[in-house]
């Protein structure tokens, strides 16, 4: 295994080579998407409704635009961006993994969601989008499981149409010393017991955990985000840090 640091990333606490962990977080993902949003309702006791809430209501989103829901899931968000856009606007939910577009997909085929939804599978970076083509982006944890958040956060830059703007919903840095103690032995004992009794599949979930430590801090994400060019770049704690909301504005 190469032990250049341009060569190697992190997988969870591993460390691995970069053109392997796409293919890494990809098994994790299909092995999880079945049960995804039965398990985001268990490990969050359903807060994880109220952080997409806020995202959405941070958004600015308005009739008539167009937004991109990128590693969209099971299309929580895209379900109340295609009530808010209209008819007239435009929905695409994005994600690396066939599983979990497959699973957003049918997911909003049964709520009867609008037909402004289109479904891509792509690679946050390196979006099959021409230049400034969205009004808004989302992305709802999943920055954390990129190889190359720069090269995303780039690729996000540029599909955004001039006065734009980012959301970046994810894992970060508890406030609290106490708050942190206690979310890591919920971490590292309770989610992976969770995802075995649940969704036989231990593994998969303590790799999440680990996944959320490798994530920057808040500091230091929204440093990265304007690095590529974002401005007017702030950020909410939720939930003590435990989550954060990050916006930033294209001009």
């Amino acid at each position: 295994m190469a032990d250049n640091n341009e060569e190697t990333t992190h997988f969870g606490f591993r460390t691995v080579a970069k053109e392997e962990k796409a293919g890494m977080v990809a098994d994790v993902f299909h092995s999880v998407a079945a049960k995804y949003d039965l398990m985001n309702d268990l490990m969050s006791l359903g807060i994880h409704r109220i952080w997409k809430r806020f995202t959405i209501d941070c958004s600015g989103v308005r009739r008539g635009q167009k937004v991109l829901d990128l590693a969209g899931g099971t299309g929580d968000l895209t379900a109340k961006f295609s009530r808010i856009v209209g008819e007239s606007g435009e929905v695409v939910l994005a994600d690396i993994n066939s599983s979990m577009l497959k699973m957003g997909r049918e997911k909003l085929r049964n709520k009867g969601v609008l037909g402004n939804v289109s479904y891509v599978q792509a690679n946050a970076e390196a979006l099959p989008f021409p230049d400034n083509t969205f009004d808004c982006i989302t992305i709802s944890f999943g920055l954390r499981n990129v190889t190359d958040k720069d090269k995303a956060l780039a690729s996000m830059f540029r599909v955004l149409k001039p006065g734009g703007r980012l959301l970046i919903l994810e894992f970060s840095r508890p406030l609290f010393e106490p708050l942190s103690k206690a979310y890591d032995a919920y971490s590292f004992h309770v989610l992976p017991r969770i995802g075995e009794l649940v969704a036989k599949d231990a593994e998969s979930y303590r790799y999440l955990a680990e996944s959320i430590r490798m994530h920057p801090d808040q500091e230091t994400l929204k440093q990265m985000m304007g690095a590529v060019g974002f401005e007017n770049i702030s950020y909410h704690n939720l939930t003590g840090g435990i989550v954060a909301l990050h916006r930033g504005f294209k001009f």
